[in-house]
């Protein structure tokens, strides 16, 4: 069984303890991650420190490092897309789509030019100029559904900008990430890449370290709270890409048999397992009979199956605890009156695997339709007026995405610019410009990722004023 070690300033490490990581579809262990120590966590960051002024130096050396990734990542995309498949579930079709998307992030910041230094006055008497600067070291902290592209998306703007970096994957998908490290060992000097792994007592030591200078986290509100206690205690900069409850609002004019694929994949893809994935659907009560019938039927034809199945669309849960949640919060819409469409089943055998399923008959105060479920579960509800619909699409504490469906496009354009959301879409859900920056309202995060706004978060900003005369 393979041993996946840390890295740290440059060199594989082992660890006293280890920790096994399951595949979620079959229950058997996958391979062991090295759980690092306090000690090992220090030496990680430390190693990140002393290589932040060298780094911070030499934009063209950074930029090579960077394309040298994206060609390691080519190179070793089937091997790491099959092991993300093994641990955290998703059909391989879907992960070497993702091992792409990270090579070509990588990329994208090896021939990004940063911004020049604006100046705001020039003249006899004076010289203005705005400069950024990086930070130092970034603790960048990845959750479990989509570990690979959602570290890239934070490591290579945050390496091209001039800082270094320790990373800490999620307990129950670290080998991608590990196996990431091993691959990247040589591409980066000794100590601008640090990988960690362990529970989340190693993100609370990260958030605490005084001299980790900036925290990207994606993952949970609760999780995001604590990280922003722990790095108040010296100001570190944040950026937290938390959860979200996304509504998708369908219109009397909806054309349902063009949009019902579009809504199903919004709502499923990687088993409902994306912050951004539609999780609450309100739709024209002239509509609700129609809608759940096609949904309804491509639920009913959907493949569930192994990340390394063919012919799997859908794969497990990743955890046995998320699994536990999706059937909680199912028992507890039937207890308030739910009607289960189609759904609500798990295949013989073994495997976190839930069915797609199909709910009606709740709305808000039953906790399916309030809180962020991240599963294979719908509920749609129908309105019969559309500022209703967007009453109830903002009564929530999390504002990440929302989608408006209609014929009539300039009126979704006027009904999504009134939904809460960072991400607002008309007509699709989930698509994401690769230039645009990501960020949510409320409990949904704060500030951004991607995009000119994400990377400004790596740096700092220094006016320089120079008196000539």
């Amino acid at each position: 069984m393979t041993h996946y070690a840390l890295l740290i300033d440059g060199q594989l490490h082992t660890s006293e303890h280890a920790d096994a990581v399951l595949d979620p579809a079959t229950e058997q262990t996958v391979g062991y991650a090295a759980r690092a120590s306090q000690a090992q966590v220090d030496t990680a960051v430390e190693a990140a420190q002393r290589a932040f002024a060298s780094w911070a130096a030499d934009v063209q050396a950074r930029r090579k490092a960077l394309a040298q990734a994206a060609a390691v990542l080519r190179e070793n995309t089937q091997p790491l897309a099959e092991l993300i498949s093994r641990e955290q579930g998703r059909p391989l079709r879907f992960t070497l789509g993702e091992v792409a998307g990270a090579a070509a992030t990588f990329d994208h910041y090896a021939g990004f030019e940063a911004p020049a230094a604006e100046v705001l006055r020039d003249d006899e008497q004076r010289l203005v100029r705005l400069e950024r600067r990086p930070l130092g070291v970034v603790a960048a902290i990845t959750p479990w559904n989509v570990p690979i592209i959602l570290l890239v998306l934070k490591l290579a703007p945050a390496l091209h900008a001039g800082n270094t970096l320790v990373a800490k994957p999620s307990e129950h998908t670290p080998l991608s990430t590990l196996l990431l490290g091993q691959l990247l060992k040589d591409v980066f000097p000794a100590g601008v890449l640090n990988i960690v792994a362990g529970d989340g007592a190693v993100g609370e030591q990260l958030s605490r370290h005084p001299h980790v200078r900036h925290i990207t986290f994606t993952g949970s509100v609760a999780t995001g709270k604590r990280l922003y206690a722990g790095a108040s205690d010296d100001l570190k900069r944040l950026t937290l890409e938390l959860g979200g409850n996304d509504a998708a609002l369908v219109l009397a004019d909806a054309d349902i048999p063009a949009i019902a694929e579009s809504l199903f994949w919004g709502a499923f893809w990687n088993s409902g397992q994306v912050c951004f994935a539609i999780k609450r659907l309100y739709v024209h009560r002239s509509l609700f009979e129609p809608l759940i019938a096609a949904l309804v039927e491509r639920a009913k034809r959907t493949r569930l199956g192994s990340g390394l199945d063919p012919q799997a669309e859908l794969g497990p849960l990743t955890n046995r605890q998320q699994l536990e949640r999706i059937k909680a919060l199912v028992a507890d819409a039937r207890e308030h009156g739910a009607v289960i469409h189609t759904g609500d089943t798990q295949p013989d055998g073994p495997g976190y695997f839930f069915a797609p399923t199909i709910i009606s008959g709740i709305g808000a105060g039953v906790a399916l339709v309030d809180e962020e479920q991240f599963g294979p579960v719908l509920p749609v509800i129908a309105f019969d007026d559309v500022e209703d619909a967007i009453r109830q699409a903002n009564a929530s504490p999390f504002g990440l995405g929302a989608s408006v469906w209609t014929r009539d496009v300039d009126q979704g354009e006027a009904v999504v610019r009134r939904l809460d959301a960072g991400l607002a879409w008309v007509n699709q859900h989930l698509d994401v410009h690769p230039g645009a920056p990501k960020g949510g309202y409320k409990w949904s995060g704060l500030g951004y990722e991607g995009g000119a706004r994400g990377y400004d978060a790596f740096s700092d900003l220094q006016v320089i004023n120079i008196a000539r005369h």
